[in-house]
């Protein structure tokens, strides 16, 4: 007799930028998705091409022969590139240089090409991006799950009781699989050391790990109130303007 073992089913929060984006998903222009680390955006993308009937094409901007592919602009390039798809689909576009000039090149010379793109960081999006697709692109910004995308998935009594526990912690998407506060602490702590501190201090090169992280602490603690920078600059021991930039 074979044995049966029930596996329970990984919960699946559908998000509110699902169907906007697919209704937004039109020629001649860029969907620009982007969030920070682990908000769910290349889970997202896959939720939006199993609902995509045409063919599409489908890269990852960290992988370096996309990279070395898109190098040369050139819409002869792009053409043999694309084939007859004419839906791209790019994730982690920020990692291809020049990539915003390049996506203009594109939805400007080949006829009915559709593009959505991914980016895992708001600054590197918009520094790649910037002019080049100024009226070609509509950016959405995803955000951990919302108490309405919750709703969804829980009734009234679940959400309250749930509530006060993702305030604390938040609501990242992969919190919802980890079975105890524990490993949700351990997860939340890498993701902090891992990307947080890592994207924060690489963006203008900043130098004071320790510091930010002081000030990350001291401003949690201020929530709901009024927050002086002469003040989180005493405590933390730093100069007034450094404190502004790191804000």
């Amino acid at each position: 007799m074979e044995l049966q073992i029930n596996i329970p089913k990984m919960k699946q929060i559908r998000r509110v930028l699902e169907q906007k984006i697919l209704q937004r998903l039109q020629p001649g222009k860029v969907i620009v998705l982007y969030g920070a680390r682990r908000t769910g955006k290349t889970y997202l993308l896959r939720r939006l091409l199993e609902q995509v009937a045409e063919p599409y094409l489908l890269l990852n901007g960290e992988d370096k022969a996309v990279q070395d592919q898109l190098a040369e602009r050139s819409v002869a390039q792009y053409r043999t590139f694309l084939g007859d798809r004419r839906l791209l689909v790019v994730d982690e576009a920020q990692k291809i240089p020049e990539i915003g000039a390049k996506l203009k090149l594109m939805v400007d010379e080949i006829e009915g090409l559709k593009v959505l793109v991914t980016g895992s960081s708001a600054f590197d999006i918009h520094q790649q991006f910037g002019e080049p697709l100024t009226g070609r692109k509509l950016s959405y910004r995803l955000f951990p799950i919302a108490e309405m995308e919750w709703a969804s998935e829980e009734n009234m009594l679940e959400q309250k009781t749930r509530l006060h526990e993702r305030l604390v912690l938040g609501s990242y998407p992969e919190l919802i699989h980890l079975p105890n506060r524990e490993q949700k602490t351990e997860y939340l702590r890498e993701l902090v050391s891992s990307y947080l501190l890592k994207d924060i201090l690489e963006m203008e090169g900043l130098r004071h790990s320790s510091k930010l992280q002081d000030l990350l602490r001291l401003i949690a603690f201020q929530i709901g109130s009024e927050v002086s920078l002469n003040e989180l600059s005493r405590q933390i021991g730093m100069d007034v303007k450094t404190v502004d930039k790191y804000l």
